[in-house]
């Protein structure tokens, strides 16, 4: 199928990938009731989609440039553990539903997906610099492993509290900044290219230190063995993994 890009495609083309975001939240409209071991294995699997998600951007990145891909990771880590650092000091925050340490995780969790998005879009536009056929390519895909992101923020947030539809909202929230950031990336590639790699890195490393220094310590502090915390973070690192490939195999 050929069509002329233009501004309006990009603008569409990532305006639909940020709205498929909220797609991760409706397993959580069949889903009422949660006890505290079902809890821990929700966070085990959430570090482990979002040790899926680093290994994706990790990978990305340094296929486009290693040293900028490193040097976003360690930014990344600086930019959460400052994050951390200045939320906590504020001492009770409230995030609809959620209050104290679960709002302190959700704004973490929200603000590293926002940030990730920021990357994602300027991979949309720059993508369609190159051409109709990598730009769509790169927009499904972009698209497709958003709902596992969704599902990622659903699961922080509605066990403890915040209704589906709301967590389906908080996931476009995060991804906003596809749509913004790909219309430019398209009309100034030179310009955004060089950085596109220190994002995917940034938004890395931010997503491994909020694996193990959050949800997996509450992870187990809520009951789950060591066996079957390590079985949900590998099987959800596994079926992300596994549900990209597919996906974009056929």
């Amino acid at each position: 199928m050929e069509f002329d890009v233009n501004l309006w495609t990009i603008l569409l083309a990532s305006s639909l990938t940020a709205a498929i975001t909220g797609l991760g939240s409706l397993p959580f409209l069949f889903f009422k009731n949660f006890n505290r071991w079902w809890l821990g294995i929700f966070q085990a699997a959430t570090a482990g989609l979002m040790l899926g998600a680093s290994h994706n951007l990790i990978q990305e990145g340094a296929h486009l440039n290693p040293y900028r891909t490193f040097l976003g990771i360690l930014l990344g880590l600086a930019l959460i553990v400052l994050a951390n650092k200045l939320i906590s000091k504020r001492g009770e925050v409230d995030l609809g539903e959620l209050g104290g340490g679960d709002a302190r995780k959700a704004l973490l969790i929200l603000g590293i997906m926002t940030a990730h998005s920021f990357a994602e879009g300027i991979g949309v536009g720059v993508s369609f610099g190159g051409g109709q056929k990598l730009g769509l390519f790169i927009t499904v895909a972009i698209a497709i492993h958003n709902i596992p992101e969704g599902l990622a923020i659903a699961m922080v947030m509605v066990p403890k509290g915040t209704k589906p539809w709301k967590a389906g909202l908080w996931g476009i929230f995060t991804s906003l900044p596809q749509p913004l950031m790909a219309v430019p990336a398209f009309i100034f590639v030179i310009l955004f290219e060089p950085w596109l790699p220190v994002g995917l890195g940034l938004a890395a490393g931010a997503m491994v230190w909020m694996v193990f220094a959050e949800l997996i310590p509450e992870a187990y502090e809520r009951g789950p063995s060591g066996a079957a915390i390590g079985i949900a973070v590998t099987m959800a690192f596994a079926a992300l993994l596994a549900f990209q490939e597919f996906v974009l195999v056929f």
